[in-house]
């Protein structure tokens, strides 16, 4: 392999000829042999050019950055967000807390490559755009990773997480109003309860799914503010006067999006509690996919030993041994994802309760959990509504047969009867396994008539205002 040799405070590194990267880069790819995840998000990566663009106008307008310069800058920073350079950023998330070699891994490669925009080759003459001075002007690793943090959320959770649960919602809405004839027996304790309609349980699963989408609306509040301006402690050292709330318009506008200046920088470094209430809601989202999928999965339970109450799409064979047998599969993935969203939380929980003074140095592993559950929700969601809720359909022999075979049914006997003389008649017809409605009339408290009168099921669901 041809190499080239690079320079940084501490000495020479030897760089593969081909790499855009510099001497801080390679001294982290070869010092942090780290498990075998993937690099540090791409989310991250293009957030990075977001935010060195956005720097670069900045300081161009506010006169600290020659305008030459800040072209150059421009330029690589839209290649980087057109695509291009992607295999140039090869860090791993277990680097530096701060993340300040993925900084620099940024730094070093729109410098190298501007050098080669002006027709040079890597490795040879002065760079004109500096890695740390120019690329880096006015800016810490300690505000800038925070401020790529925010950025890449805020764009994962607007354009891949909320659609994504719009899309089930959508989906458990249009269900309810599909299944709300289909009276079905209901369920408290996981023992036999009065009737409800399957529309009614499914308009709980897109209450639930709002709810979801509501709290991480919420949450992008505090994402929207960036630490960018604060540079190593808070402060704003090495910034010209009115910076900070310059470059959060420049990142606003570039990315569509409302970032505004932290309005303190000391807590915007120190801490990540607008990252761990993003999350909050990601788990609140995971809490109820997780209890909805349960649902799905007992109902769907069967064919012939169990609930069967729902019939859902056969994708794939489900037995290496048993032939014919054919599980939920999708609703199984979801469900993994759902406990792995869990544990992400676990692990920002931690990273972020341990920010010491005046910077917290668990950011890589922080936004890398973030954005893996909220990828993970997003792709589980599509899957499952396309593979599975959207074909649900109602097993209604199933259905009436464990409606008409429950004893809760009594319930509707207490305004008549009273409650003690209605459990009689189900703990009747309990122990000498006979029907309700044998056992009602058996006990001589009502007659056939009373009963088919009183004890209706399609009565029992509720009024239209509740």
């Amino acid at each position: 392999m041809e190499y080239r040799v690079e320079r940084d405070t501490m000495g020479e590194v030897r760089v593969a000829a081909d790499k855009l990267w510099g001497a801080q880069t390679q001294r982290s790819y070869e010092n942090f042999k780290i498990g075998s995840e993937a690099s540090m998000p791409r989310e991250i990566i293009l957030a990075f050019a977001y935010l060195k663009k956005a720097a670069a106008q900045a300081n161009c307008e506010l006169g600290v950055l020659p305008a030459e310069k800040a072209s150059l800058i421009e330029r690589v920073c839209d290649e980087i967000l057109s695509g291009a350079h992607a295999d140039m950023f090869p860090l791993v998330i277990w680097q530096t807390g701060s993340g300040t070699q993925s900084n620099m891994n940024m730094n070093e490669v729109i410098a190298n490559r501007a050098h080669q925009i002006l027709g040079n080759k890597l490795g040879e003459g002065s760079l004109l755009i500096h890695p740390n001075d120019d690329v880096n002007k006015s800016q810490s690793s300690n505000d800038t990773f925070p401020t790529a943090m925010h950025i890449a959320a805020v764009k994962m959770l607007q354009e891949h997480t909320i659609p994504a649960l719009e899309r089930i919602q959508a989906s458990f809405t249009t269900k309810s109003k599909e299944f709300e004839g289909v009276v079905k027996i209901g369920r408290t304790h996981m023992m036999d309860a009065t009737p409800l309609t399957l529309g009614q349980e499914f308009s709980g699963y897109a209450a639930l799914i709002a709810k979801g989408i509501s709290a991480l609306k919420d949450s992008l509040h505090d994402l929207y503010e960036l630490a960018l301006g604060g540079t190593a402690v808070g402060t704003g050292i090495n910034t010209p006067d009115g910076y900070s709330a310059l470059v959060a318009q420049k990142i606003a506008q570039l990315t569509g999006y409302a970032f505004v200046s932290a309005p303190n920088k000391f807590e915007a470094l120190s801490a990540h509690n607008a990252v761990v209430r993003a999350h909050g809601a990601l788990r609140q989202v995971a809490i109820s996919l997780m209890k909805i999928a349960n649902d799905l999965r007992m109902m769907t339970s069967g064919p012939r030993s169990g609930l069967s109450e729902i019939l859902i799409p056969e994708n794939e064979p489900g037995s290496s041994i048993m032939p014919g047998k054919v599980n939920p599969t999708q609703i199984e993935a979801l469900t993994m994802v759902c406990a792995q969203v869990m544990g992400n939380d676990a692990a920002i929980g931690v990273g972020a309760m341990l920010g010491q003074f005046e910077l917290n140095v668990f950011k890589p592993v922080i936004i890398s959990n973030f954005l893996q559950s909220a990828k993970l929700l997003s792709d589980a969601c599509h899957s499952i509504v396309e593979h599975c809720v959207d074909g649900i359909r109602p097993n209604t022999k199933k259905i009436t047969e464990h409606l008409n075979n429950s004893l809760m049914l009594v319930t509707a006997l207490n305004t008549h009867i009273g409650y003690a003389n209605a459990a009689k008649i189900a703990k009747k017809a309990h122990a000498e396994d006979i029907t309700l409605r044998e056992a009602a009339i058996s006990s001589g408290l009502l007659t056939a008539e009373d009963f088919d009168q009183w004890v209706d099921p399609k009565k029992m669901i509720g009024k239209k205002d509740q």
